[in-house]
């Protein structure tokens, strides 16, 4: 398909030539500037070591409670990547907070879901001399429904064991995320250590 005549397009004139030269200057030098800040997280510290090294070398402290120890196993995982830690540089202490928000709430009072929530501390600990290097604070949540059955007057009961059980998969979703963010803070701080 061709155009009219008069609609022909023309070459761009030297002004939008000097404006496309400069926009095209100004991104290969925010490419090259934005190349200088950034480094791959997994890649070696700033003491040359690998990261994924490193992080074998931190030691996590018991944490106590049914999630307190999910949320220990997850970080021995996600640090140690199943394998023995090594000599240990680092002790990582976490101390977390639980609770439990009702979600759409009935006339009668029942609720039809719940919000379990932890609050977590953490610091990073230098074995060598015992000082804190590393500290912060995370929080996370996960939603979970509540189920009901019909008794036989027909009135609704709460389901026990359902609601049991979505209770604990809602800890459990929680705590692997936790320790997946702590880990990620604890990662990004070593790296540049």
């Amino acid at each position: 398909m061709s155009l009219p005549r008069g609609n022909r397009l023309r070459a761009p004139g030297p002004d939008c030539r000097r404006l496309l030269k400069l926009v095209s200057f100004a991104g290969a030098a925010a490419l090259l500037l934005a190349g200088c800040a950034f480094q791959p997280l997994y890649g070696t510290t700033a003491s040359g070591a690998r990261l994924q090294d490193v992080l074998k070398t931190v030691n996590i402290a018991p944490i106590p409670g049914r999630v307190g120890q999910r949320i220990r196993n997850e970080l021995i995982f996600k640090t140690a990547q199943g394998g023995p830690i090594l000599q240990s540089e680092y002790r990582l202490e976490v101390a977390i907070r639980e609770s439990d928000t009702a979600l759409l709430v009935e006339i009668s009072g029942d609720s039809e879901g719940q919000i379990y929530l932890i609050d977590a501390n953490f610091k990073l600990v230098s074995v060598k001399n015992n000082k804190v290097v590393f500290k912060g604070n995370s929080h996370t949540r996960a939603a979970y429904d509540k189920s009901f059955e019909r008794a036989n007057d027909g009135k609704q009961v709460n389901s026990l064991f359902s609601n049991t059980r979505a209770r604990i998969d809602a800890e459990n979703r929680a705590a692997r995320t936790l320790a997946d963010e702590i880990k990620t803070r604890i990662a990004t701080y070593l790296a540049t250590a």
